[in-house]
């Protein structure tokens, strides 16, 4: 589904066509927002080895659980004033920026493949953009990449890849993709 339908036969928008494609755009981006939640938690709990899924997201410092309320992206730090509602202790600003920068991206990316006619590609762009946020945040903290969320993501892209190929019919440029990834998989790329 194009998030610009007419579009690409030529035909001007309609103000409900217009109207549509905001409205698409907006769940991106809160789709985005919400990925950007999560994201905060694998940026903080995987260079540490903990489970993503249990403990649920709490106060690093007094470890009370994060209330419904507060765990709204970007709303809850403002309403918390960037600090935890139990000890005051401060909250990264990071986190509403991990939030915002992923909500951008998502409406930029969708967008713009929109734009290319290639909005089958979407979910692969959104998943490779996701770890792009993770892996950059953690190699800020860290100085490092862990492999966990690399080699996770190479089948989740290949498989989403995939799919768009087949939506669009367009095996050649997957075929040149899977080349060029399996020539780039040695030390020598």
């Amino acid at each position: 589904m194009s998030l610009c339908p007419g579009r690409r036969a030529g035909v001007p928008l309609s103000e409900s066509q217009v109207l549509l494609s905001l409205a698409l755009l907006v769940l991106v981006g809160l789709l985005g927002l919400a990925i950007g939640s999560f994201l905060n938690v694998v940026i903080y709990r995987v260079p540490r080895g903990e489970s993503l899924v249990a403990p649920p997201s709490h106060c690093p410092l007094c470890e009370h659980p994060i209330r419904d309320r507060h765990n709204i992206p970007i709303l809850g730090w403002l309403v918390l004033r960037g600090r935890c509602a139990d000890c005051a202790a401060p909250i990264s600003p990071r986190y509403p920026l991990v939030e915002a920068l992923t909500a951008a991206l998502f409406v930029l990316l969708a967008a713009r493949l929109d734009a290319l006619h290639l909005t089958s590609a979407v979910p692969a762009y959104l998943w490779f953009a996701s770890a792009g946020v993770a892996l950059a945040a953690i190699d800020l903290d860290e100085h490092r990449l862990p492999s966990s969320i690399i080699f996770s993501s190479y089948p989740v892209i290949a498989a989403l890849l995939t799919a768009s190929a087949a939506a669009e019919g367009a095996w050649w440029p997957l075929a040149r993709a899977g080349l060029g990834a399996r020539r780039c998989s040695g030390a020598s790329c």
